[in-house]
Protein backbone atom coordinates (compact mmCIF):
# COMPACT_ATOMS: atom_id res chain seq x y z
CA UNK A 1 0.00 0.00 0.00
CA UNK A 2 1.19 3.51 -0.74
CA UNK A 3 0.65 6.17 1.91
CA UNK A 4 1.04 9.93 1.91
CA UNK A 5 3.28 9.70 4.99
CA UNK A 6 4.88 6.67 6.63
CA UNK A 7 6.43 6.81 10.10
CA UNK A 8 8.95 3.97 10.30
CA UNK A 9 10.15 2.07 13.36
CA UNK A 10 8.88 4.30 16.15
CA UNK A 11 7.84 3.26 19.65
CA UNK A 12 4.08 3.73 19.43
CA UNK A 13 1.83 4.54 22.39
CA UNK A 14 -1.44 2.90 21.36
CA UNK A 15 -4.61 1.87 23.22
CA UNK A 16 -3.24 -1.70 23.08
CA UNK A 17 0.01 -0.70 24.79
CA UNK A 18 3.48 0.49 23.81
CA UNK A 19 4.74 -1.32 20.73
CA UNK A 20 7.41 -0.83 18.07
CA UNK A 21 5.99 -0.36 14.59
CA UNK A 22 5.00 1.87 11.71
CA UNK A 23 2.17 4.32 11.13
CA UNK A 24 0.74 4.77 7.65
CA UNK A 25 -1.12 8.03 6.95
CA UNK A 26 -3.42 8.62 4.00
CA UNK A 27 -5.68 11.61 3.29
CA UNK A 28 -5.08 13.08 6.75
CA UNK A 29 -6.07 9.97 8.70
CA UNK A 30 -4.28 7.02 10.24
CA UNK A 31 -4.70 4.29 7.63
CA UNK A 32 -2.69 1.47 9.22
CA UNK A 33 -0.59 0.72 12.30
CA UNK A 34 1.87 -2.14 12.78
CA UNK A 35 4.71 -3.78 10.89
CA UNK A 36 3.96 -2.29 7.48
CA UNK A 37 6.56 -4.23 5.48
CA UNK A 38 6.40 -3.65 1.75
CA UNK A 39 4.51 -0.36 2.14
CA UNK A 40 5.73 2.83 0.55
CA UNK A 41 4.88 6.52 0.84
CA UNK A 42 5.46 9.88 -0.72
CA UNK A 43 7.34 10.77 2.47
CA UNK A 44 8.98 8.34 4.89
CA UNK A 45 10.15 9.52 8.33
CA UNK A 46 12.60 7.43 10.33
CA UNK A 47 11.25 7.30 13.88
CA UNK A 48 13.70 4.80 15.33
CA UNK A 49 14.66 5.87 18.84
CA UNK A 50 11.60 8.14 19.07
CA UNK A 51 8.19 7.73 20.70
CA UNK A 52 5.08 8.37 18.61
CA UNK A 53 2.14 9.59 20.71
CA UNK A 54 -1.43 10.38 19.68
CA UNK A 55 -1.79 14.11 19.11
CA UNK A 56 -1.76 15.89 22.48
CA UNK A 57 -4.61 18.29 23.32
CA UNK A 58 -4.37 21.39 25.51
CA UNK A 59 -7.96 21.85 26.62
CA UNK A 60 -7.45 25.14 28.47
CA UNK A 61 -5.70 28.12 26.88
CA UNK A 62 -6.29 31.87 26.73
CA UNK A 63 -5.09 33.29 23.42
CA UNK A 64 -6.57 36.77 24.05
CA UNK A 65 -8.07 37.38 20.59
CA UNK A 66 -10.10 39.47 20.00
CA UNK A 67 -9.38 42.62 21.94
CA UNK A 68 -6.18 41.77 23.82
CA UNK A 69 -3.82 41.00 20.95
CA UNK A 70 -0.98 42.95 22.58
CA UNK A 71 -0.66 39.88 24.87
CA UNK A 72 -1.37 37.09 22.36
CA UNK A 73 -3.41 36.16 19.30
CA UNK A 74 -4.54 32.95 17.67
CA UNK A 75 -1.50 32.91 15.41
CA UNK A 76 1.18 33.34 18.07
CA UNK A 77 -0.65 31.16 20.59
CA UNK A 78 -1.13 28.22 18.23
CA UNK A 79 2.46 28.59 17.01
CA UNK A 80 3.56 28.11 20.62
CA UNK A 81 1.24 25.11 20.85
CA UNK A 82 2.73 23.47 17.75
CA UNK A 83 6.27 24.07 18.99
CA UNK A 84 5.27 22.46 22.28
CA UNK A 85 3.92 19.27 20.67
CA UNK A 86 0.24 20.21 20.95
CA UNK A 87 -2.03 19.30 18.00
CA UNK A 88 -5.31 20.88 19.18
CA UNK A 89 -6.32 23.59 21.66
CA UNK A 90 -9.54 24.63 23.40
CA UNK A 91 -9.57 28.38 23.95
CA UNK A 92 -11.38 30.27 26.69
CA UNK A 93 -14.07 32.96 26.28
CA UNK A 94 -12.76 35.85 28.43
CA UNK A 95 -11.70 38.06 25.54
CA UNK A 96 -12.87 41.57 24.56
CA UNK A 97 -15.69 41.21 23.78
CA UNK A 98 -16.46 37.99 25.63
CA UNK A 99 -17.27 34.93 23.52
CA UNK A 100 -20.89 34.67 24.64
CA UNK A 101 -23.01 34.81 21.48
CA UNK A 102 -23.29 32.81 18.27
CA UNK A 103 -21.90 35.71 16.27
CA UNK A 104 -18.82 36.12 18.46
CA UNK A 105 -18.14 32.38 18.40
CA UNK A 106 -18.41 32.31 14.60
CA UNK A 107 -15.99 35.24 14.35
CA UNK A 108 -13.40 33.37 16.44
CA UNK A 109 -13.78 30.29 14.27
CA UNK A 110 -13.22 32.45 11.19
CA UNK A 111 -10.08 33.93 12.71
CA UNK A 112 -8.85 30.47 13.69
CA UNK A 113 -9.24 29.23 10.13
CA UNK A 114 -7.00 32.09 8.99
CA UNK A 115 -4.33 31.99 11.70
CA UNK A 116 -4.19 28.72 13.62
CA UNK A 117 -1.25 26.32 13.28
CA UNK A 118 -3.13 23.55 15.08
CA UNK A 119 -6.78 22.53 15.30
CA UNK A 120 -9.00 24.47 17.68
CA UNK A 121 -12.30 24.85 19.50
CA UNK A 122 -13.67 27.72 21.59
CA UNK A 123 -15.64 27.80 24.82
CA UNK A 124 -18.74 29.97 25.16
CA UNK A 125 -18.82 32.01 28.36
CA UNK A 126 -21.92 31.63 30.53
CA UNK A 127 -23.71 34.80 31.66
CA UNK A 128 -27.06 35.69 33.15
CA UNK A 129 -28.10 37.01 29.75
CA UNK A 130 -27.30 33.94 27.64
CA UNK A 131 -28.14 31.14 30.10
CA UNK A 132 -31.41 30.23 28.37
CA UNK A 133 -29.62 29.95 25.00
CA UNK A 134 -26.64 27.83 26.05
CA UNK A 135 -28.16 24.59 24.74
CA UNK A 136 -28.14 26.06 21.24
CA UNK A 137 -24.76 27.75 21.58
CA UNK A 138 -22.94 24.63 22.76
CA UNK A 139 -23.93 22.77 19.57
CA UNK A 140 -22.53 25.34 17.15
CA UNK A 141 -19.52 24.49 14.95
CA UNK A 142 -16.23 25.01 16.76
CA UNK A 143 -17.75 25.16 20.26
CA UNK A 144 -15.82 23.22 22.92
CA UNK A 145 -18.66 23.69 25.42
CA UNK A 146 -19.69 26.15 28.12
CA UNK A 147 -17.28 27.81 30.58
CA UNK A 148 -18.36 29.18 33.96
CA UNK A 149 -16.31 31.58 36.09
CA UNK A 150 -17.60 31.26 39.66
CA UNK A 151 -14.91 33.69 40.84
CA UNK A 152 -13.65 36.82 39.12
CA UNK A 153 -10.41 36.44 37.19
CA UNK A 154 -9.06 38.02 34.01
CA UNK A 155 -11.99 39.59 32.16
CA UNK A 156 -15.59 40.30 33.12
CA UNK A 157 -17.29 36.89 32.95
CA UNK A 158 -18.82 35.90 36.28
CA UNK A 159 -21.59 33.56 37.52
CA UNK A 160 -21.36 34.04 41.25
CA UNK A 161 -24.67 33.04 42.87
CA UNK A 162 -26.35 29.64 43.05
CA UNK A 163 -29.55 30.69 41.32
CA UNK A 164 -27.71 31.89 38.22
CA UNK A 165 -25.37 28.88 38.27
CA UNK A 166 -28.33 26.50 38.46
CA UNK A 167 -29.92 28.30 35.51
CA UNK A 168 -26.73 27.83 33.48
CA UNK A 169 -26.45 24.13 34.36
CA UNK A 170 -30.12 23.54 33.52
CA UNK A 171 -29.65 24.47 29.85
CA UNK A 172 -27.69 22.06 27.69
CA UNK A 173 -26.24 18.56 27.82
CA UNK A 174 -22.49 18.80 27.26
CA UNK A 175 -20.01 18.85 30.13
CA UNK A 176 -19.55 22.34 31.63
CA UNK A 177 -16.04 23.62 32.45
CA UNK A 178 -15.87 25.33 35.85
CA UNK A 179 -13.46 27.88 37.34
CA UNK A 180 -14.26 27.11 40.98
CA UNK A 181 -13.45 30.01 43.30
CA UNK A 182 -16.07 31.50 45.61
CA UNK A 183 -16.64 35.14 44.67
CA UNK A 184 -18.23 36.16 47.98
CA UNK A 185 -15.21 34.90 49.92
CA UNK A 186 -12.85 36.68 47.52
CA UNK A 187 -14.64 39.95 48.24
CA UNK A 188 -14.66 39.34 51.97
CA UNK A 189 -10.89 38.73 51.98
CA UNK A 190 -9.77 41.37 49.48
CA UNK A 191 -8.66 43.63 52.35
CA UNK A 192 -5.84 41.17 53.09
CA UNK A 193 -3.96 42.27 49.98
CA UNK A 194 -4.56 46.00 50.23
CA UNK A 195 -1.93 48.40 51.44
CA UNK A 196 1.67 49.25 50.63
CA UNK A 197 3.07 46.07 52.15
CA UNK A 198 1.07 43.75 49.85
CA UNK A 199 3.12 41.30 47.78
CA UNK A 200 2.52 38.27 45.57
CA UNK A 201 3.24 36.05 48.60
CA UNK A 202 -0.25 37.03 49.82
CA UNK A 203 -1.98 35.75 46.69
CA UNK A 204 -2.62 32.23 48.10
CA UNK A 205 -3.63 33.86 51.40
CA UNK A 206 -6.32 35.99 49.76
CA UNK A 207 -7.48 33.23 47.38
CA UNK A 208 -7.10 30.58 50.07
CA UNK A 209 -7.94 26.88 50.10
CA UNK A 210 -11.43 27.51 51.47
CA UNK A 211 -12.19 29.82 48.52
CA UNK A 212 -11.66 26.90 46.15
CA UNK A 213 -13.20 24.18 48.31
CA UNK A 214 -16.37 26.14 48.98
CA UNK A 215 -16.95 26.79 45.26
CA UNK A 216 -16.34 23.15 44.34
CA UNK A 217 -18.78 21.97 47.01
CA UNK A 218 -21.42 24.39 45.71
CA UNK A 219 -21.10 23.40 42.08
CA UNK A 220 -21.18 19.69 42.92
CA UNK A 221 -24.50 20.13 44.77
CA UNK A 222 -25.97 22.01 41.82
CA UNK A 223 -24.61 19.53 39.29
CA UNK A 224 -26.41 16.73 41.11
CA UNK A 225 -29.61 18.77 41.42
CA UNK A 226 -29.67 19.61 37.71
CA UNK A 227 -28.22 16.31 36.47
CA UNK A 228 -25.45 18.12 34.58
CA UNK A 229 -21.90 16.83 34.12
CA UNK A 230 -19.12 19.24 35.11
CA UNK A 231 -15.35 19.47 34.67
CA UNK A 232 -13.55 21.36 37.44
CA UNK A 233 -10.55 23.18 36.04
CA UNK A 234 -7.13 23.81 37.61
CA UNK A 235 -7.75 22.03 40.92
CA UNK A 236 -5.16 23.16 43.49
CA UNK A 237 -6.04 21.65 46.87
CA UNK A 238 -5.78 18.24 48.51
CA UNK A 239 -9.32 18.61 49.83
CA UNK A 240 -10.82 19.24 46.38
CA UNK A 241 -9.05 16.22 44.93
CA UNK A 242 -10.52 13.99 47.66
CA UNK A 243 -13.96 15.56 47.25
CA UNK A 244 -13.98 15.10 43.48
CA UNK A 245 -12.77 11.51 43.82
CA UNK A 246 -16.09 10.78 45.54
CA UNK A 247 -18.16 12.31 42.74
CA UNK A 248 -16.65 10.85 39.55
CA UNK A 249 -20.08 9.97 38.18
CA UNK A 250 -20.87 13.66 37.72
CA UNK A 251 -17.52 15.48 37.88
CA UNK A 252 -14.11 15.24 36.26
CA UNK A 253 -11.04 17.31 37.13
CA UNK A 254 -8.02 19.02 35.60
CA UNK A 255 -4.60 19.79 37.06
CA UNK A 256 -1.96 22.19 35.68
CA UNK A 257 1.80 21.65 35.35
CA UNK A 258 2.38 24.91 37.24
CA UNK A 259 0.79 23.44 40.37
CA UNK A 260 2.80 20.24 39.97
CA UNK A 261 6.27 21.76 39.56
CA UNK A 262 6.06 25.11 41.40
CA UNK A 263 5.18 25.64 45.06
CA UNK A 264 4.83 28.42 47.62
CA UNK A 265 6.64 30.24 49.05
CA UNK A 266 9.65 29.44 46.84
CA UNK A 267 8.02 30.43 43.56
CA UNK A 268 6.95 33.83 44.94
CA UNK A 269 10.44 34.40 46.40
CA UNK A 270 11.97 33.79 42.98
CA UNK A 271 9.32 35.01 40.53
CA UNK A 272 7.14 37.47 42.44
CA UNK A 273 4.09 38.48 40.40
CA UNK A 274 5.33 36.32 37.50
CA UNK A 275 4.07 33.34 39.56
CA UNK A 276 0.68 34.97 40.21
CA UNK A 277 -2.26 33.04 38.76
CA UNK A 278 -5.83 32.02 39.65
CA UNK A 279 -6.28 29.72 41.50
CA UNK A 280 -2.88 30.35 43.05
CA UNK A 281 0.17 28.17 43.37
CA UNK A 282 0.06 26.71 46.90
CA UNK A 283 2.36 24.90 49.30
CA UNK A 284 4.03 21.52 49.05
CA UNK A 285 1.25 19.66 50.90
CA UNK A 286 -1.15 20.41 48.09
CA UNK A 287 1.45 19.72 45.42
CA UNK A 288 2.07 16.25 46.86
CA UNK A 289 -1.68 15.62 46.95
CA UNK A 290 -2.08 16.53 43.28
CA UNK A 291 0.70 14.13 42.27
CA UNK A 292 -0.98 11.47 44.38
CA UNK A 293 -4.31 12.15 42.65
CA UNK A 294 -2.57 11.63 39.31
CA UNK A 295 -1.06 8.36 40.57
CA UNK A 296 -4.45 7.11 41.79
CA UNK A 297 -6.22 7.99 38.55
CA UNK A 298 -8.39 10.72 40.06
CA UNK A 299 -7.08 13.43 37.71
CA UNK A 300 -8.66 13.21 34.26
CA UNK A 301 -6.83 15.87 32.26
CA UNK A 302 -3.77 18.09 32.23
CA UNK A 303 -4.11 21.58 30.76
CA UNK A 304 -1.68 24.48 30.56
CA UNK A 305 -4.08 27.35 31.37
CA UNK A 306 -1.80 29.39 29.09
CA UNK A 307 -2.72 32.93 30.16
CA UNK A 308 -0.08 35.44 28.99
CA UNK A 309 0.40 39.03 30.14
CA UNK A 310 3.14 41.42 29.11
CA UNK A 311 6.15 42.09 31.30
CA UNK A 312 4.95 45.66 31.82
CA UNK A 313 1.63 44.37 33.13
CA UNK A 314 3.21 41.73 35.38
CA UNK A 315 5.67 44.30 36.78
CA UNK A 316 2.80 46.36 38.24
CA UNK A 317 2.73 46.30 42.07
CA UNK A 318 0.62 43.50 43.55
CA UNK A 319 -2.39 43.20 43.52
CA UNK A 320 -2.70 45.49 40.48
CA UNK A 321 -0.61 42.95 38.56
CA UNK A 322 -2.77 40.55 36.50
CA UNK A 323 -3.00 36.84 37.20
CA UNK A 324 -1.86 34.30 34.64
CA UNK A 325 1.28 32.98 32.99
CA UNK A 326 2.17 31.35 29.66
CA UNK A 327 2.48 27.57 29.44
CA UNK A 328 1.26 25.96 26.21
CA UNK A 329 4.79 25.63 24.79
CA UNK A 330 6.35 24.21 27.97
CA UNK A 331 3.66 21.83 29.27
CA UNK A 332 4.72 18.76 27.28
CA UNK A 333 8.47 19.14 28.00
CA UNK A 334 7.74 19.61 31.71
CA UNK A 335 5.66 16.44 31.79
CA UNK A 336 8.11 14.43 29.69
CA UNK A 337 10.77 15.43 32.20
CA UNK A 338 8.48 14.07 34.93
CA UNK A 339 8.25 10.81 32.96
CA UNK A 340 12.04 10.63 32.92
CA UNK A 341 12.08 11.30 36.66
CA UNK A 342 9.69 8.39 37.23
CA UNK A 343 6.85 10.55 38.54
CA UNK A 344 4.37 9.22 35.95
CA UNK A 345 4.39 6.76 33.10
CA UNK A 346 4.30 7.70 29.45
CA UNK A 347 0.98 5.86 29.14
CA UNK A 348 -0.48 7.99 31.96
CA UNK A 349 0.77 11.16 30.31
CA UNK A 350 -0.95 10.17 27.06
CA UNK A 351 -4.12 9.44 29.00
CA UNK A 352 -4.03 12.92 30.58
CA UNK A 353 -3.29 14.83 27.37
CA UNK A 354 -4.97 12.76 24.65
CA UNK A 355 -7.36 10.04 25.80
CA UNK A 356 -8.68 12.18 28.69
CA UNK A 357 -9.71 15.25 26.66
CA UNK A 358 -11.21 12.98 23.98
CA UNK A 359 -13.24 11.10 26.59
CA UNK A 360 -14.43 14.07 28.63
CA UNK A 361 -15.37 16.43 25.83
CA UNK A 362 -16.43 13.80 23.29
CA UNK A 363 -13.94 14.83 20.60
CA UNK A 364 -14.69 13.19 17.28
CA UNK A 365 -11.84 11.18 15.74
CA UNK A 366 -8.96 12.64 17.75
CA UNK A 367 -6.95 11.66 20.82
CA UNK A 368 -5.95 8.08 19.94
CA UNK A 369 -3.27 6.45 17.82
CA UNK A 370 -5.85 4.27 16.10
CA UNK A 371 -6.79 3.41 12.52
CA UNK A 372 -9.51 5.73 11.23
CA UNK A 373 -8.65 8.62 13.56
CA UNK A 374 -7.20 11.92 12.37
CA UNK A 375 -3.45 11.66 11.84
CA UNK A 376 -2.69 13.96 14.78
CA UNK A 377 0.60 12.77 16.25
CA UNK A 378 3.20 14.10 18.67
CA UNK A 379 6.66 12.60 18.18
CA UNK A 380 8.99 12.95 21.15
CA UNK A 381 12.62 12.22 21.96
CA UNK A 382 12.67 11.06 25.58
CA UNK A 383 16.47 11.30 25.69
CA UNK A 384 16.84 14.85 24.44
CA UNK A 385 17.97 17.45 26.99
CA UNK A 386 17.36 21.14 26.42
CA UNK A 387 17.32 24.36 28.45
CA UNK A 388 14.18 26.51 28.20
CA UNK A 389 14.84 30.12 27.17
CA UNK A 390 12.65 33.19 26.90
CA UNK A 391 13.97 33.83 23.40
CA UNK A 392 12.54 30.62 21.94
CA UNK A 393 9.02 31.25 23.21
CA UNK A 394 6.56 31.92 20.36
CA UNK A 395 4.09 33.63 22.70
CA UNK A 396 3.88 37.34 22.03
CA UNK A 397 4.81 38.17 25.63
CA UNK A 398 8.21 36.51 25.18
CA UNK A 399 8.72 35.11 28.68
CA UNK A 400 8.19 31.91 30.65
CA UNK A 401 8.47 31.21 34.38
CA UNK A 402 10.57 28.17 33.44
CA UNK A 403 13.41 30.04 31.72
CA UNK A 404 16.72 28.37 32.60
CA UNK A 405 15.16 24.99 33.45
CA UNK A 406 16.99 22.04 31.89
CA UNK A 407 14.52 19.32 30.96
CA UNK A 408 14.91 15.82 29.54
CA UNK A 409 12.33 14.75 26.95
CA UNK A 410 11.18 17.01 24.10
CA UNK A 411 8.67 17.04 21.24
CA UNK A 412 10.53 16.91 17.92
CA UNK A 413 7.66 16.72 15.43
CA UNK A 414 4.02 17.84 15.59
CA UNK A 415 1.68 16.35 12.97
CA UNK A 416 -1.85 17.70 12.46
CA UNK A 417 -4.12 15.69 10.15
CA UNK A 418 -1.09 14.18 8.41
CA UNK A 419 0.80 17.45 7.96
CA UNK A 420 3.99 18.18 9.88
CA UNK A 421 3.54 21.66 11.34
CA UNK A 422 6.68 21.53 13.51
CA UNK A 423 9.96 19.69 12.94
CA UNK A 424 12.89 20.01 15.36
CA UNK A 425 11.73 23.29 16.82
CA UNK A 426 10.83 24.96 13.50
CA UNK A 427 7.34 25.71 12.19
CA UNK A 428 6.63 24.29 8.75
CA UNK A 429 4.64 25.86 5.92
CA UNK A 430 1.64 28.03 6.77
CA UNK A 431 -1.22 27.86 9.31
CA UNK A 432 -3.90 25.33 8.36
CA UNK A 433 -5.83 24.66 11.56
CA UNK A 434 -9.48 23.63 11.48
CA UNK A 435 -12.31 23.53 13.99
CA UNK A 436 -12.41 20.41 16.15
CA UNK A 437 -15.66 18.47 15.94
CA UNK A 438 -17.53 16.79 18.78
CA UNK A 439 -19.62 13.62 18.81
CA UNK A 440 -22.56 15.22 20.63
CA UNK A 441 -22.90 17.93 17.99
CA UNK A 442 -22.81 15.66 14.93
CA UNK A 443 -25.87 14.19 13.26
CA UNK A 444 -25.99 10.35 13.19
CA UNK A 445 -25.90 10.36 9.39
CA UNK A 446 -22.70 12.47 9.25
CA UNK A 447 -20.45 10.31 7.05
CA UNK A 448 -17.34 12.26 8.10
CA UNK A 449 -17.60 11.00 11.68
Amino acid sequence: MRFDLLLRGGTLVTPAGIVTGDVGILHGRIADVGALHGSDAEQVVDCRGLHVLPGLVDSQVHFREPGLEHKEDLGTGTAAAALGGITAIFEMPNTKPNTDTAERLAEKVRRGEEKAWVDFAFFVGATGENAAHLAELERLPGCAGVKVFMGSSTGSLLVEDDAMLAEVLAHGTRRVAIHAEDEMRLRERKHLVEGESASAHLHPVWRDEETAIRATQRVLRLARRTGRRIHVLHVTTAEEAELLARHKDVATMEVLPQHLVLHAPECYDRLGTYAQMNPPIRGERHQRALWDAIRRGVVDVLGSDHAPHTREEKDAPYPKSPSGLPGVQTMVPLMLNAVNEGRLSLERLVDLLAHGPQRIYGIARKGRLTVGYDADLTIVDLGREHVITNEEQASRVGWTPFAGWKLKGWPVRTIVRGRSVMIDGQLQGAPSGRAVRFVETLAPQDETL
